[in-house]
């Protein structure tokens, strides 16, 4: 499922290293627009609001290609590909622990996880953007189920204006709880390319620019 790109020898005892092909250009495209649309989304939010709100619906609207393309997307764009269940992923923490991980061609059960989290709090603080942005919005969650919008509801009623306001304040709560965990999700993101590119010797913010990255060796999993 990967193509040769390129290669070259090095001097001396090396082997010669080849680049296999691994992100498509459209996956990379999307790396990068939401990377930048969500730190422009953070730096204006109550500041140029007009600017946060475009920049958020560039999120969402990235999101919606990332889920689509997770789906019919090149192969190791797939979701069927990457994705891994609880013991596989706990698995992979604990040999990062102990140094003795096995190297990923594409996505690491641990970078997949993260790849979920993301995708997930992003769609959580774009959709509660979304509801803040017009009255109507939140007005509709008290037409909900209850299972649907607890936060917004109690047992008694009260009056549509004091719902609203409640519901406003709460739902400003949970956007901006989601945004601060975002920043959480985003460092450990980082910090995992980091230390992934230093065990295996290899340049992954790099690889996500090129679309390329060295060809998986005997242990390595492609």
């Amino acid at each position: 499922m990967t193509d040769a790109v390129g290669g070259h020898a090095k001097s001396g005892s090396e082997e010669t290293k080849v680049m296999v092909r691994v992100w498509d250009p459209l996956i990379r495209i999307f790396h990068w627009s939401l990377a930048a649309a969500f730190a422009v989304a953070w730096l204006t939010a109550d500041e140029l609001q007009p600017v946060h709100e475009i920049a958020s619906y560039a999120v969402a609207g990235l999101i919606a290609f990332r889920l689509a393309w997770g789906v019919v997307g090149s192969h190791y764009a797939r979701f069927t590909q990457f994705l891994r269940g609880p013991t596989t992923t706990l698995a992979y923490l604990g040999d990062t622990a102990r140094g003795r991980e096995r190297r990923y061609l594409g996505h690491n059960p641990a970078g997949a996880a993260m790849t979920v989290a993301l995708l997930v709090t992003l769609s959580g603080t774009a959709f509660t953007g979304w509801l803040m942005e017009e009255p109507g919005r939140m007005a509709a969650l008290s037409d909900l189920p209850q299972i649907a919008a607890p936060t917004f509801a109690d047992e008694e009623g009260y009056e549509a204006g004091y719902g609203a306001r409640k519901a406003e304040g709460s739902l400003k709560d949970i956007h901006e709880t989601l945004a601060n965990f975002l920043l959480v999700l985003v460092a450990l993101h980082v910090g995992g390319v980091v230390l992934a590119s230093f065990r295996h010797h290899e340049n992954l913010a790099r690889s996500m620019v090129t679309g390329t990255k060295r060809a998986p060796g005997p242990r390595d999993i492609s």
